[in-house]
């Protein structure tokens, strides 16, 4: 009978991964086991750099724990989702063997993951209809069972294009892939989203990993925190492929600090003024001429399809504004993915792009609704 652990690379099942002087459970005043500098640099008079970090800061990872609802040791911390991503490539495809299964236009990092490790591409393009974009699921399931993938990634809300996959849809998914491959659903964007979340799934799949971030709604991109959430026995697989210390001292604090009762609560009131500057962003833009679509978005930005979208992108440039240029990727030849920004900021977009200015007793209103209090 096949266990979970089958799907681990041969030569990496049981394998204990680096122990670092911060993996033991030792106490002491005088710490002379991991050759750390005996005085702080001049730069940090306090010290509080000297010494490495905890691997997986315990008060760190009880707060994320408490925050995404599941046990401390189903999840693990680490640089962002992208080091996540990378350690289930590395992990679970051997080389020149295994695939990876993606759904594009979708976020790059899944399938750079797999050329660095030289593991295949299986890509199932997402379908555009008159909804928007969604997955096959239907046709990526026996591609992934035909192909021999190993992970299967489905982008929730997706990225580009702000679709998000219903989970009683995952649920059947994963049920279907159980034994034979791994479920990875990215859920960077998922505090805009309406839809539930893969997280109500934990527990009754253990081929289920879902991964979070701190960069986007918490507004912490550059302190590169996020998880995987995922059966305690491939925490344990993924901490052992990862590098001793993971998460820097300073970053970990500042998470902390994010996830306290106040922070989230002025998290949470700014989630919903981006879902209502989404809102309106998306009848304004719609209204232009030369935009030919605007997709119904669950993320925190807007794929839009121009008539020109090289004029569109150089006024926007003109104009001071920077938006990511989708023309290069699968099915998108003529679109923009624009975030939302601040209401001002939103208003610089609409005016290069050659938008009437509201009246200003609307915009007072809008302010109004959608300033933290």
């Amino acid at each position: 009978m096949s266990t979970l652990l089958d799907l681990v690379r041969p030569d990496l099942r049981g394998f204990g991964g680096y122990r670092s002087a911060r993996s033991e459970a030792l106490q002491g005043e005088v710490w002379l086991n991991a050759n750390e500098a005996p005085w702080p640099n001049p730069a940090d008079p306090d010290g509080a750099t000297r010494r490495y970090p905890d691997p997986q800061p315990q008060a760190l990872r009880a707060a994320l724990a408490a925050l995404y609802g599941c046990r401390e040791d189903a999840l693990l911390i680490g640089r962002g989702s992208d080091e996540a991503i990378d350690l289930l490539v590395r992990a679970f495809c051997v080389p020149e063997r295994d695939a990876v299964l993606i759904a594009s236009p979708v976020f790059g990092m899944y399938a750079v993951s797999a050329r660095l490790q030289n593991a295949r591409v299986l890509d199932v393009p997402l379908l555009d209809g008159r909804a928007g974009f969604a997955p096959d699921l239907d046709a990526m399931a026996a591609a992934a069972l035909a192909g021999g993938a190993k992970l299967v990634f489905l982008c929730s809300p997706g990225n580009p294009t702000g679709d998000a996959i219903a989970v009683d849809a995952i649920d059947a998914f994963a049920a279907r892939l159980a034994g034979r491959a791994l479920v990875v659903v990215d859920e960077a964007y998922a505090e805009f989203a309406d839809a539930a979340s893969a997280l109500a799934l934990r527990g009754l799949h253990d081929n289920l990993v879902v991964l979070r971030t701190l960069s986007k709604a918490h507004a912490l991109a550059a302190a590169r925190i996020g998880c995987a959430i995922a059966d305690p026995e491939i925490v344990a697989v993924l901490r052992a492929c990862q590098a001793p210390y993971p998460v820097p001292a300073p970053c970990a604090a500042l998470a902390l600090q994010a996830l306290a009762p106040e922070a989230l609560a002025a998290t949470r009131r700014r989630i919903g003024a981006i879902q209502s500057e989404r809102d309106r962003m998306r009848q304004r833009l719609s209204a232009l001429p030369g935009v030919r679509r605007v997709y119904a978005s669950e993320a925190n930005f807007l794929l839009v399809r121009f008539d020109d979208a090289d004029a569109a992108f150089a006024a926007l440039l003109a104009a001071g504004v920077v938006v990511r240029d989708q023309r290069g990727a699968a099915q998108l030849q003529d679109a923009l993915r624009i975030t939302l920004g601040a209401p001002d900021e939103n208003d610089r977009v609409l005016a290069a792009l050659g938008a009437r200015a509201e009246p200003q007793v609307a915009r007072t209103a809008l302010h109004a609704a959608e300033t933290p209090a």
